[in-house]
């Protein structure tokens, strides 16, 4: 299949575009050069497909890109500093979500996978369903459940078919390293949480969800500790979309 992957330079979008290039014919794209280099230290060189920048906030630059592809994964995301007012926030993840939906219904996408956000353990104990929405109103929360919203409408009302997934903190466990290029450990303050996932599992749910042909839309929860079958839906993600979690966050209790 032809595959594009919208934030193909960040943390999960390098895993992302390393696993489906393996089966895949991938355009990569990300916001620019800056972007694209933020990970090369740690990643390397990619050279397994075509590589695009562009503004994902504009809807033209996004058609060209979804044109042509058979699937579509939506990793691009901006991560709100503080001071931030809100404006590019909503104009990355908000008006960014729309344009690759608008984009994949009028190119008739075979599938989306959109990368979500959410806790693992809802503040008010609550089993995160599919149906139960992400609860805090912060502003990076706030985006991250308008995309969700979206997804479901461009599904319900534009024949869509999504896969959403919901990952809380991405880590790598073949690196020992976190987003924020900490060392996860004990030793160095990080210990295994409930709630973490490695970035190589996403990317292989993403290639799953790529590949599937029977889901018309769902939302699962992918999270690689064990404790989090008690408050989330992640037990779908093995049963229904049939992902094996492969990382080992064990070793950095």
């Amino acid at each position: 299949m032809k595959v594009l992957v919208l934030g193909a330079g960040g943390w999960v979008g390098r895993a992302v575009i390393a696993r489906l290039s393996e089966t895949h014919t991938v355009r990569a794209f990300d916001r620019g050069q800056e972007g694209w280099d933020a990970w090369l230290d740690i990643d390397g060189e990619w050279t397994g497909g075509e590589i695009v920048h562009g503004d994902i906030s504009d809807p033209a630059v996004v058609d060209a890109a979804v044109e042509g592809m058979d699937a579509v994964v939506h990793a691009a995301v901006y991560f709100p500093e503080e001071d931030e007012k809100g404006v590019t926030a909503f104009k990355i993840n908000v008006l960014g979500c729309w344009n690759v939906l608008d984009a994949a219904r009028r190119h008739g996408i075979r599938r989306v996978v959109h990368i979500g956000s959410c806790q693992t353990e809802h503040p008010r104990d609550i089993f995160f369903t599919a149906d139960v929405r992400r609860p805090d109103a912060g502003l990076y929360g706030t985006t991250k459940r308008l995309q969700e919203e979206m997804c479901r409408i461009f599904s319900e009302d534009g024949g869509l078919r999504i896969i959403v997934f919901r990952s809380d903190y991405v880590v790598d466990t073949r690196l020992g390293l976190g987003r924020y290029r900490e060392k996860l450990g004990p030793e160095s303050g990080h210990p295994t949480r409930n709630g973490w996932v490695c970035r190589h599992d996403l990317a292989e749910a993403c290639r799953l969800a790529v590949e599937n042909v029977q889901i018309d839309f769902d939302i699962f929860h992918i999270v690689g500790t064990p404790e989090a079958d008690a408050s989330c839906n992640v037990a779908r993600s093995r049963e229904v979309l049939g992902l094996t979690y492969q990382g080992n966050l064990e070793q950095y209790r």
